[in-house]
């Protein structure tokens, strides 16, 4: 039987923000760790500034490439809040108040007796055709434009966002993984490790290395879609360490 290839992914991250480093991404840690759950592959990761063009053209280099795309940033009610207009742009679509996102913001301030003003209704903007993302926590939506998923760069309300969106996607086979400490370091161990990585192509398997003050080690983590083939993996890389503990003298 042939297995079908896992859905991949990719992240576009928006913010003058993010570069100058007034605010540190969270999300794209917290979209890796949901997709890989859900079985999808996140290949590639980008952060952009606030330049309508530069969004728009990676935007499409992205989802020519992968299966889908989500953003993160830049869908409030503020000037610098262009993304959606950029989106439009990468799209050749008009951009438009959305009539649901309208009268959910609406009904949202009226019931916090707020005027809905000029400035919040940019909230409602989107792209012609775009369906909406629910927003739990602050009501403002994201939304969809085929398959692009744009989202608010706070990071509570892109986790909530996110959560909404996996439920609609087809899940695939998780991503499971293993750990091995290794008192060795890399240098020690990267040869051998090579080897086994050779005999076990359906594992993925990487070395991080640690330094206490004393001593270097490194952690070995190994990573596969395939249960018994991450167990042989895994049990390699442990007769390799108790045949290097073997070797060294008393």
């Amino acid at each position: 039987m042939t297995e079908t290839p896992a859905a991949t992914a990719a992240m576009l991250a928006i913010g003058d923000e993010l570069l100058s480093g007034r605010t540190k991404d969270r999300n794209i840690g917290h979209l890796a760790e949901v997709l890989t759950v859900a079985g999808i592959d996140l290949k590639e990761v980008r952060i952009v500034g606030d330049e309508p063009h530069i969004i728009a053209d990676t935007l499409n280099t992205l989802r020519r490439e992968y299966d889908y795309v989500f953003t993160s940033g830049g869908i409030g009610p503020t000037h610098d809040d262009i993304t959606a207009d950029a989106v439009g742009a990468a799209f050749g679509l008009a951009v438009r108040e959305h009539p649901e996102a309208v009268a959910l913001l609406e009904a949202h301030y009226a019931r916090r007796d707020m005027p809905f003003t000029a400035t919040r209704r940019r909230m409602t903007r989107t792209p012609e055709g775009a369906t909406l993302i629910e927003n739990p926590v602050s009501v403002a939506p994201g939304f969809r434009i085929d398959n692009v998923f744009v989202m608010a760069g706070v990071p509570d309300v892109f986790s909530a966002m996110l959560g909404k969106v996996i439920e609609t996607l087809p899940a695939g086979q998780a991503v499971k993984s293993a750990a091995v400490p290794c008192p060795y370091g890399e240098g020690d161990i990267g040869e051998p490790l090579r080897a086994i990585a050779k005999r076990h192509e359906a594992v993925a398997i990487g070395s991080y290395p640690r330094f206490d003050g004393q001593r270097y080690s490194t952690e070995i983590v190994l990573r596969s879609r395939d249960e018994a083939a991450l167990a042989a993996a895994k049990a390699d890389v442990e007769a390799m360490l108790a045949e290097m503990a073997a070797r060294e003298p008393d």
